[in-house]
Formats: C-alpha cells, structure tokens, sequence
C-alpha cells in the first residue's frame, strides 16, 4: 500500500523542494502542522533531487519504517534558470512492502511527465499553490486509485493519459520434478485462449491431479523442458498445486495442524462434499454427505507405517461411501496430511567394485587409481539388464520410490522385486 506520493523540483532560491504531497504533511510540514512527518525530506533531499549524473536511474532508500521509491529527471534547456529543470515523482512505502511493481510505477510516471515536459512544459508552466492545481490532483487520484483498486487511467489533456496498473509480484514457483502432480485450482478450460503458446495448449487436457509431469509430457507429445516451462508458469499465477503420485501403496499421517480440521466444522463440510461419492455401491444415489465426525475419526486412523490400502482394507465399511484418492488430497492441499516417503539404502549390496578386483591384482596402480576416482562398479548375480544398471544409481537413501518409479518407468511392485536381487535393502520411511 502507498503511504504517500510527492512531487519535488529543485528551485533555484531554495534547493530542493517539495511542491505538492498527498497526503498533505506527510513528507514535509507547515508552520500550523502538529502531525509527524513519514520521513525527514532535507536529510533525504540529495537523493530525491540529485546531481544530474545520477538522474534518470531508479533510486530507492529506506529509512527505519519506510521506503522511498523515486525516479529523478534533469532536462537540460537554456529556457529554464540555471539552464536546467529538475523534478522528482516519489512514493512512499512501509520499508517491509515487496516494491517490485511499484518500482515500475515510478518508471512508467516518470517517463510519461518526462515527455508531457518536453512536448509542453506541462509541469514548470504550473504556477498553482503547494497541494493545489493539477499536478496535486493528478498525485490525489493516482493514490487513491492504486490503493483501492491497483490500477489507475488519468486523462491528462486531449492527447495523452496516464494508464499505470500494479502487477502482483508473486514468489517463484517451486522446483519440479518429474514424478510431481499439478492439480488445478482454477477451471483451466474457462481460461484458455487459442493464441497461447502451443506447448500450454498441449498441456491443459493432461493436467487432472492424476497424471505426473512425466506422463504429461508422454500424452502431449511434447518436449519435457518445454512442459515444465509451462507447468511453471501456471504455477507462477496460483493456477495450480503441486502433490505426489497417489498409489495404495503410499503411506500418510497426521500433521500438527489436524487440530484445525477437528475444531473447524465449516472445513469438514467442504471436506464432505469433496470426497463424498456421487453414487453409492448399489448404484443408488445418496441422499446426504459423510458425516464430518466420520471424517474426523477417519483422519486421525492414518499413521506411520500404515499403507493407503490396508487403510481401506481395515475401514471398509466407513470408505465405501468415500472417494479415496480425493479424500488423501484433500488433507495434502488443507496441510494437516502429509505423505510418508520411502527411500532404499544398499547395506549388504550383491555386487562388488572393479576397484577391488583391480587392487587385488595391480596395487597402487594407474588403473586403481582411475577407477578409484571414477567408483566403477561390476554386478554379481543379479544380471545384466540395463535397469538393474540403473536402479544402482537411487540406491543411496536420498531418492524417493516415486523418483525412482518415475525415471525407470517402472510400477511400485516392480520396484520391489528388483530391489530383492540387490541383497539386503534397507526401507527408511521418512
């Protein structure tokens, strides 16, 4: 939000000088003033109103509670005293506001002034009182604009008007991976428009909180790097949530904040007609939702250790009502689930190193030494297949099952028959 905005010129009687400032007071005071002003204007008044070298380049400083954003110009003439006019548009903000956008308001008003200057003497010709005239009013509806509706259209004269929107500036997007989930938050359909890039358009039948970035890319047909741009930009604009690979045999618990769910009867309402199936086992259509108790009760069952399937297995009854895959998401995206990995750690691995073999026979030599640098390894009794080959690389505790299924292409089951031929495996769940 903008605290106040001013306009300073540099008058060759007095220096640096505020001429209007919106609110009035806010940035210097007059005599009959008892309000404190947002900042001290002739400690701060070289910045606003600087040597000419350093106009035409963005300047921003804080003080203890406040940020100055400004934009000085110096035109240069022989019409104007001392050969020179030299003006300043300046916002301040609280020192702890994101002033990405704002910055670039404060580039675009001074460009368009620069120019209304030079085409017409649109701001030395103002002669009107401090916080009177034009120029005043132009800075009270450009406040008052931006903070109640973040963008503002000021028709300057019959040829020009001021357009300045602020952009929301939000944070960059997470890094993805292959085995993520988009979901989408918004009807994408609704959004679409037959001019965007190709590779979006591709992309957005795909995306249904079911299929993984990988397997986006397989069914569009499309470049992977190229998806993942576009995932992210989605992602950028709050389009989108990012959750993991639903399977039955993934594990979820509790988070600190299931107290929220327990407490907050409006959340299990939605979280009823959610997960709530639209036809019963019988095909008959249901009446009324899952009670929020049930809900509650049903949540609080899952626990470490405990896979999605034989969660079903053990509520049978209670689950047959209940869509199973919406009912772990919507605990993932409300933030009191969160989902249990598993990662594979070698501890007696069936396989030894050509470092050893080489050691063995030629101690200390060149090709000991290569190999000790580059770890090669050879495989005993597992064969030879190429996915055995590369299923070695995960197996270091620090790649999930669901990186690894991802990458290999390959289901949860068949992860774990070929985890058996590689001797003793240790499963951490983490």
């Amino acid at each position: 939000m903008i605290k106040a905005i001013f306009f300073s010129v540099f008058d060759v009687s007095q220096g640096p000088k505020v001429l209007h400032q919106v609110p009035a007071d806010s940035v210097t005071s007059s005599a009959l003033s008892t309000s404190s002003t947002l900042f001290h204007f002739p400690t701060y008044s070289h910045y606003l109103i600087p040597r000419p070298d350093l106009c035409s380049r963005l300047i921003t400083f804080t003080t203890r509670t406040h940020r100055i954003l400004s934009h000085p110009i110096c035109l240069p003439s022989s019409s104007y005293p001392r050969n020179a006019y030299t003006f300043s548009f300046a916002l301040v903000l609280a020192a702890t506001t994101p002033f990405a956008s704002y910055a670039t308001v404060t580039l675009k008003l001074a460009s368009l002034l620069k120019t209304l200057e030079e085409q017409s003497r649109f701001l030395s010709s103002d002669q009107s009182a401090p916080n009177t005239g034009k120029i005043y009013a132009l800075c009270e509806i450009l406040l008052e604009d931006l903070n109640n509706y973040s963008e503002s259209m000021i028709p300057i004269d019959d040829t020009n008007t001021l357009n300045i929107k602020l952009f929301p500036s939000y944070p960059p997007p997470p890094p993805l991976f292959p085995y993520h989930v988009p979901l989408s938050t918004v009807d994408l359909a609704a959004l679409t428009d037959p001019n965007w890039d190709l590779t979006m358009l591709r992309v957005l039948p795909h995306i249904d909180g079911v299929n993984s970035m990988k397997q986006i890319a397989l069914l569009a047909d499309a470049d992977y790097k190229l998806v993942r741009k576009a995932i992210e930009h989605l992602l950028y604009h709050g389009c989108l949530l990012l959750l993991d690979i639903f399977s039955f045999g993934a594990i979820y618990a509790p988070t600190a904040e299931i107290g929220t769910f327990v407490g907050d009867k409006e959340m299990q309402e939605e979280c009823a007609q959610y997960v709530t199936l639209p036809f019963g086992r019988l095909g008959r259509a249901e009446e009324e939702t899952v009670a929020g108790n049930q809900l509650v009760e049903l949540y609080l069952r899952l626990r470490q250790g405990l896979m999605v399937k034989s969660f079903c297995m053990e509520h049978e009854e209670s689950m047959k009502r209940i869509d199973v895959r919406r009912f772990i998401t919507f605990g993932v995206i409300k933030g009191f689930l969160y989902r249990v990995h598993r990662y594979a750690i070698v501890a007696s691995p069936k396989r030894v190193r050509k470092l050893d073999t080489e050691q063995r026979r030629n101690p200390g030599s060149v090709e000991a030494e290569d190999m000790l640098r580059q770890e090669e390894y050879v495989d005993v009794d597992i064969g030879s297949s190429s996915r055995m080959s590369e299923l070695g690389k995960f197996l270091d505790g620090r790649h999930s099952f669901d990186e690894i299924c991802t990458e290999l292409m390959i289901s949860e089951r068949e992860l774990m028959v070929s985890l058996k031929a590689w001797g003793d495996i240790q499963i951490i769940c983490r």
